[in-house]
């Protein structure tokens, strides 16, 4: 090949070149794609949630409709409904999740903290949260950060109880419980290895642990583990809040421990099921809607958390599968609240009732944690657990021991244990109690699954010990 045409060829090379990298930093100073920029077929939410099918797919279906959907071209929401364990690790690794939609105030607080949440700024939606009622039970319904930024909205309120099967109560003869403390009765312990009273892992359910709250709200630190310690003992643990609403529908135990809409709708279905709130003994709070900072749609998401506290959005809280309660009053002016008078008279007596004030900042430093413990020493040592209660019932009932006895072997069954943490360097090594101060101390360090499983085996190990110990200390006062 002569000069000239290698020449040629350089030259050639080198205009393509330069064409190569002009096209390459045409395109990389074009405008980048909008948050809410999709193909065609329009954009899909991810709603990562708590609430169940009945409700996603209802909500989906009357959103999907809305004016909100089609200015947005939303064209589909994916509902992820995994256990309260597991959302940060979910929306950290999907990095795509929209909305974080139900499972109550300590959650989505614990969201906040972790840095989970990204501020509301739409107009609208901000306009349209002030529409809703701004307090219940005494606690705001609007979660502001420290610059005053809307973090979370309240989408419905939520109450706490259980529900109550009359046909087995009739059929053991057991009394009808009205406060948590005759849940703990050695009444509904007579029955045992029959379980009376159905309840929720609290990894597994939001809504039973915000009961196990309450009740150690109410009774304090000592009592309350006492009162949930025979509670446990008493019934049989389930995967999670429908489950246990499950049993008791199914004539399998004679109550359920339940959030106020699954009472309602057992109600509705069955004439021998009844929905009780303890009087005294119970809290109603906002479940709350958020903005996840992981947003890929951020207007397409503000629009649907706007729509969802909207009165059109608000009224699938009354249909009849769903039979929740509106943060709206006005929803009750509606052809459809005109339409559930029953429902509106649980509104009323929620937004009535004087129970206990909760405090929200203290669960938050200790939730994460507290689900552990409660597992590990209720659920998963629950053989041991009821071995020993089943006799000190039994013992008490027969008149074998005094009452001043059954009340001292009950309080040191709950009583919170005593252990050693995991050796360094994940833990000191050292003996420690979970009392209430310890709980926090430990709270984040629970969030490393290496540490949380290792105290929790831990816990497991002293939950074992001191029932075992107990039932020897029981059978040796009856020889």
């Amino acid at each position: 090949m002569n000069r000239q045409a290698v020449s040629r060829n350089v030259q050639i090379a080198a205009i393509l070149i330069v064409l190569i990298v002009a096209a390459s930093a045409a395109y990389f100073l074009l405008p980048g794609p909008s948050g809410d920029e999709e193909p065609a077929e329009g954009i899909t939410l991810k709603v990562i949630t708590r609430h169940d099918t009945t409700l996603t797919r209802k909500a989906k279906e009357e959103f999907l409709q809305s004016q909100e959907a089609q200015q947005h071209n939303v064209s589909n929401i994916e509902f992820l409904s995994p256990s309260p364990a597991y959302w940060r690790s979910i929306i950290d690794g999907q990095g795509d999740i929209d909305v974080a939609w139900g499972g109550g105030p300590t959650l989505f607080d614990d969201l906040v903290v972790d840095g989970f949440l990204a501020a509301i700024e739409d107009s609208e939606l901000l306009a349209e949260a002030e529409e809703i009622m701004q307090e219940v039970g005494g606690a705001p319904t609007i979660r502001r950060g420290s610059e005053d930024e809307v973090l979370w909205i309240g989408s419905a309120i939520g109450g706490f109880g259980f529900i109550i099967n009359m046909v087995i109560l009739t059929e053991y003869g057991l009394p009808e419980p009205a406060l948590w403390e005759d849940l703990a009765s050695p009444e509904f312990g007579a029955t045992l290895p029959k379980p009376q009273i159905a309840y929720a892992r609290s990894l597994t359910s939001t809504s039973n642990t915000r009961i196990y709250e309450i009740i150690l709200e109410k009774f304090g630190w000592d009592r309350g583990w006492s009162i949930l310690a025979r509670i446990a003992a008493n019934g049989i643990f389930t995967g999670g809040s429908v489950e246990a609403q499950t049993k008791v529908e199914n004539n399998e135990v004679a109550v359920s421990i339940a959030i106020d809409f699954y009472g309602y709708s057992s109600e509705l279905k069955y004439p021998h099921l009844k929905y009780v709130t303890p009087q005294g003994e119970s809290i109603a709070n906002a479940d709350p809607i958020a903005l996840l900072r992981t947003s890929r749609h951020v207007d397409a998401a503000q629009a649907f958390i706007k729509w969802v506290i909207s009165v059109e959005g608000q009224k699938i809280w009354l249909d009849p599968n769903i039979n929740r309660m509106p943060m709206r009053e006005d929803v009750w002016d509606t052809a459809e609240g005109q339409a559930r008078p029953e429902l509106y008279e649980h509104f009323r007596r929620t937004l009535d009732y004087v129970g206990i004030q909760i405090n929200d900042t203290k669960w938050l430093q200790v939730e994460f944690g507290f689900r552990y413990y409660f597992d590990a020493v209720f659920a998963d040592m629950h053989g041991s657990l009821v071995d020993f209660w089943s006799e000190l019932v039994g013992a008490y009932l027969d008149g074998e021991i005094s009452l001043d006895q059954f009340e001292e072997l009950a309080l040191e069954m709950g009583r919170p244990l005593t252990f050693t943490e995991p050796s360094p360097p994940l833990g000191d090594g050292m003996e420690h109690t979970y009392t209430l101060e310890y709980a926090m101390a430990i709270n984040e360090a629970m969030k490393n699954s290496q540490f949380s499983s290792e105290i929790t085996s831990h816990w497991r190990d002293a939950a074992r010990n001191r029932y075992a110990e107990l039932l020897e200390h029981l059978r040796d006062l009856l020889s």
